[in-house]
């Protein structure tokens, strides 16, 4: 920060210099901070940093401690749709503090800022700002216009990548897998991935994300698991191997244990499929017999495939959301689903209620992950994913 001060570092659009720290609306006058965010993030992203004067770039520092919780409390009631990348902290050198506001580029862009006029407190309006050069401007009616087309474009390109990815991952388990089973399948894609050459992780460091992933999914919950992916493919897990653009684990050529694939993409991609079927532990099942989908090992696969795609994310140090979907296949041909529950959480004690749905397929299920997020955030994105599958065999 002294380098950016001294060397005038002047505004521009993606750089907004404040000297004091952001007050409350007054008056039914718009709430400034949620301008100033909104604003960078319909543009392309930026810094806002308050304790700097704008006129001269002076540094001036602001009061230590400041209420980040209220800001983003501010931000969450005036700016639509919401922000979730929005990241706040604080740098001082000891003797001046200053706060920075990270606004990521959003692919959710245009974002409109909702404030009430001064005369009429029950009459709201929304404005779309964006920044232009070094102030903010607001969005005329053939801009708001391209910015919604882009959006949808944007929704719709990462829609046909996240199939595409789930098409990818069908085909080799389909051909190589030994047994019909059901296949839990997870594709986490960021909203902007890193583009080609951006970054190219080692194996060494492909192996540490492996590691720390699986590491972590014991802090998950207290109760007994059933191996899936991370605690189920022994020193696989330790030799990833190199891919198009990315890194593989498999187990599909092993011959004993659950078949897995792990794919880790340069661009900050996800990919897990595990199958439900142990093999070496039973016959293969007969034509007519339902696939069973186990509970507990349900549960185990989403904790693994959100607590990788967390350390992938933090490897790659991606700022963005991470978009999942996740669905249960059968890719030997349509066949009943079943699912085995335990009431009381033991492993080993499952059965199949018998009010439960036995369903030849499932509908995708979706969700979203923030890049900062913490256990306790990454643990209810597991529950989430975990009862919305489960929710199917109306269990």
């Amino acid at each position: 920060m002294h380098r950016a001060t001294e060397s005038q570092l002047q505004e521009f659009d993606d750089l907004d210099w404040k000297a004091q720290l952001p007050q409350p609306p007054r008056d039914g006058r718009w709430n400034e901070l949620a301008k100033d965010i909104a604003a960078m993030a319909n543009t392309r992203g930026g810094l806002l940093v308050f304790g700097v004067w704008d006129k001269t770039v002076e540094l001036v520092g602001v009061p230590a401690g400041a209420n980040t919780e209220q800001y983003h409390q501010w931000i969450r009631n005036h700016v639509h749709p919401y922000l979730p990348d929005l990241d706040m902290f604080e740098l001082t050198d000891g003797d001046k503090t200053v706060l920075v506001v990270d606004v990521p580029a959003s692919e959710s862009a245009p974002h409109l800022v909702y404030g009430t006029a001064a005369r009429d407190k029950e009459q709201q309006a929304a404005v779309v700002p964006y920044r232009d050069y070094d102030h903010t401007a607001w969005m005329a009616e053939h801009q708001l216009e391209r910015a919604y087309r882009e959006r949808f474009s944007r929704i719709g390109l990462a829609e046909q990548e996240l199939q595409r990815h789930f098409d990818f991952t069908v085909q080799p388990i389909t051909a190589q897998s030994a047994t019909p089973a059901a296949w839990f399948v997870a594709v986490f894609r960021p909203q902007r991935p890193l583009p080609r050459r951006a970054f190219d992780p080692d194996q060494d460091q492909a192996r540490g994300v492996l590691t720390r992933a699986k590491e972590r999914t014991a802090r998950f919950h207290t109760q007994p698991r059933v191996p899936a992916a991370l605690h189920g493919m022994g020193d696989t897990l330790l030799n990833p191997r190199p891919g198009l653009r990315r890194w593989v684990c498999r187990t599909l050529e092993l011959p004993y244990n659950r078949e897995i694939l792990v794919e880790l993409h340069y661009d900050g991609t996800v990919v897990v499929a595990i199958s439900q079927w142990l093999r070496g532990k039973d016959d293969e099942p007969a034509e007519a017999t339902p696939l069973t989908v186990s509970d507990q090992l349900l549960r185990s696969c989403c904790c693994d495939v959100i607590a990788l795609v967390q350390e992938h994310q933090r490897e790659l140090r991606l700022d963005c959301t991470q978009q999942l979907t996740v669905n249960l296949i059968a890719p030997h041909g349509p066949r009943p689903l079943e699912a085995s529950t335990s009431f009381w959480g033991h492993v080993g004690m499952e059965s199949v209620p018998n009010y439960s749905r036995r369903p030849h397929h499932t509908q995708p299920v979706h969700a979203v992950l923030s890049p900062t997020g913490s256990d306790a955030e990454a643990s209810s994105v597991a529950d989430l994913v975990h009862r919305d599958i489960l929710a199917q065999f109306g269990i």
